[in-house]
């Protein structure tokens, strides 16, 4: 403001050089002083903090206003601390030391993508040949590590010709393998995203994966039908890092990017279906089956040990993930509750706020009616090309591959696609979006059912598969605006729905023919469609209702400072009373400076900055 700007020129107001302030006597002392916003608007914007290199020098300010004053007082604090920062912080130290000076919250010096420190540092784009920490670090092993359990989840799935064929066993019983491998998902589904909520996604991915990949190398061990349940169930485990794929994304990305952001993650993923088909039905089956000596024992011991290479796959990225990768823009959780920079989390409570929320359970249902349908497809598809139009096991898995690698793009697609209609008619234009993605998605799957040529059936495969996905990517545009403080929750318990969807989808294929089936799996989305209708987020518009107040408002590009995100809603109660027990504390040391309170920045009141020399 013309305040702000007549304040920072002004002679009386210019910052103090930091060497007129006395070091304190130890590395974990604080020396308090009082500074104008001018002053503090100086060190955070030039970077001048220096005491000769030997410490780092943290800046951090806190405003507090009296009700019957149009005052306020800006309180600066300089920190000494030792130089070298933590041991786990691996980020380079950049070669000009003013670019040190970050915020006090943060591990971070800079950040290669724009933020919105409105949202908790949240990105405000997306770079996806970017790699840096935090944000697209975050981006690119969030969508890795779930792609790698799909490729564990249906490691056996092309396989399973040759399973029962060596195994001796009935379709049923194939099935019921299928069904025990999405039940455990939708357990830790449920589990899961309290769990995020409190220890952040990074820990959760890794120990996930970890629990996959051992018994995905274990599965050539098999020689029961009961066998083949029990392992499918324990491997099953991986698909809930879907839990956390969505929130890393959510927490790493403005709302405004999020249904992109976790729409590509998600796409990018689920690809791991398609690509398992290939890279183990169509490429390590035949080639192991040539190195066992071909014939009937050669297939047995292939299919036996094909999933190894899954197996290896996960346990490297399980590793990896934990070691170099951020929970948040800021940094870890862990580490930021032990600084107090953000409260804990009651698991319970997040749980139950996220459950009783109706909106989370009318996504429940439309995402058993897409996610479903893809996690059955995974399942069903090469039995259903080798049985109704007699094609090789390599031929049926490369066929039903069409199916995963739509995700390439169209979970993505499906996620922007929604990000505009928000962009011109706020949550009325996501909804309209899901429910058109839903109606054709029905649709195709009846017509799907009625093809007699193999041609028509992968033509239609095709649009099938891409609707499908563009209402996956569709519902998770919508899930952080349903209660954003537990979004953790929410993701899981949506994300759950997607597992029971494929649970009660499978029960059909097991119980009746695959055209019967496909049938019901499509009248049954149809209706599902029908739920957009009641779906009502408050403070937005609905399906039907698209209140032209609700639209200017949710449509504004400021719309995110009204809508607080994780860390801004949980602690800033605590944060303020910490602030102003910290400024009394002080008060008897420092000299108070009043300035009005327009000089102060809106939504700089808890600000804080660090820098090192």
């Amino acid at each position: 403001s013309e305040e702000q700007r007549r304040l920072h020129h002004h002679e009386e107001q210019q910052p103090a050089d930091l060497d007129d302030i006395e070091s304190p006597s130890s590395a974990s002392d604080t020396t308090n002083v009082e500074v104008t916003a001018a002053q503090f608007q100086f060190y955070d914007d030039e970077a001048a903090a220096t005491d000769g290199g030997e410490n780092d020098v943290t800046f951090s300010t806190t405003s507090t206003a009296a009700a019957s004053s149009s005052s306020a007082v800006a309180r600066a604090s300089v920190s000494f601390h030792p130089k070298h920062l933590d041991d786990d912080d691996d980020e380079a130290a950049p070669s000009n030391p003013r670019t040190l000076i970050r915020r006090q919250s943060s591990k971070f010096a800079t950040y290669a993508l724009k933020v919105d420190p409105n949202q908790g540092d949240r990105a405000a784009e997306i770079k996806l040949c970017n790699f840096s920490r935090p944000h697209m670090r975050a981006f690119h092993f969030a969508w890795w590590c779930y792609h790698v359990a799909f490729l564990m989840w249906f490691a056996i799935s092309p396989l399973l010709g040759e399973v029962q064929k060596s195994l001796d066993l009935t379709t049923e019983q194939i099935w019921t393998s299928s069904i025990t491998a999405v039940s455990s998902t939708i357990i830790m589904r449920f589990i899961l995203g309290p769990f995020c909520d409190k220890y952040g996604p990074r820990l959760p991915m890794g120990v996930v994966l970890m629990m996959s990949a051992i018994p995905t190398g274990m599965i050539g061990l098999v020689n029961t039908a009961t066998g083949l349940a029990v392992i499918r169930f324990f491997i099953g485990v991986g698909g809930s890092t879907f839990v956390m794929a969505q929130y890393w994304t959510t927490r790493m990305f403005t709302k405004e990017w999020a249904g992109t952001a976790n729409a590509t993650v998600g796409g990018w993923g689920n690809l791991g279906g398609g690509v398992t088909q290939i890279l183990v039905g169509s490429i390590l089956f035949p080639l192991l089956k040539n190195a066992y000596g071909g014939g009937d024992e050669g297939a047995t011991k292939a299919w036996r040990t094909a999933c190894v290479v899954p197996s290896a796959i996960g346990i490297i990225t399980a590793i990896c993930v934990v070691k170099f990768t951020d929970d948040s823009p800021t940094g870890n959780y862990s580490k930021m509750k032990k600084t107090n920079v953000m409260a804990d989390v009651s698991m319970a409570k997040s749980f139950r706020h996220g459950a009783l929320d109706v909106n989370t359970w009318l996504m429940f249902v439309q995402y058993a009616c897409c996610f479903g349908v893809e996690i059955t497809m995974n399942n069903a598809a090469a039995l259903y090309f080798r049985e109704a139009f007699g094609l090789s096991t390599e031929s049926a898995a490369a066929v039903a591959s069409i199916f995963g690698w739509m995700n390439l793009f169209a979970r993505g697609t499906g996620g922007f696609i929604s990000d505009k209609a928000n962009a011109r008619r706020g949550m009325n234009g996501r909804l309209w979006w899901q429910t058109i993605c839903l109606l054709l998605e029905g649709f195709l799957v009846i017509v799907f059912a009625y093809c007699s040529s193999l041609g028509g059936a992968i033509a239609v495969l095709v649009f099938f598969s891409i609707f499908v996905q563009a209402a996956e990517g569709s519902s998770y545009g919508i899930v952080p605006y349903i209660n954003p403080p537990y979004t953790g929750s929410i993701a899981g318990i949506i994300g759950a729905g997607g597992n029971t969807g494929s649970f009660a989808f499978s029960f059909c294929f097991r119980q009746m023919d695959s055209k019967t089936a496909f049938v019901t799996m499509g009248i049954i989305i149809l209706f599902s469609s029908v739920l957009s209708v009641f779906i009502r987020i408050k403070g937005h518009p609905t399906l039907l209702c698209p209140d032209p107040a609700l639209l200017a408002k949710t449509t504004n590009k400021n719309r995110a400072n009204v809508d607080d995100f994780h860390d801004e809603e949980q602690n800033s109660e605590a944060k303020e009373e910490k602030d102003t027990d910290a400024c009394s504390m002080d008060r008897s040391r420092t000299t108070s400076i009043d300035v009005e309170s327009g000089d102060m920045q809106a939504g700089r009141s808890h600000a804080h900055v660090q820098g090192s020399q």
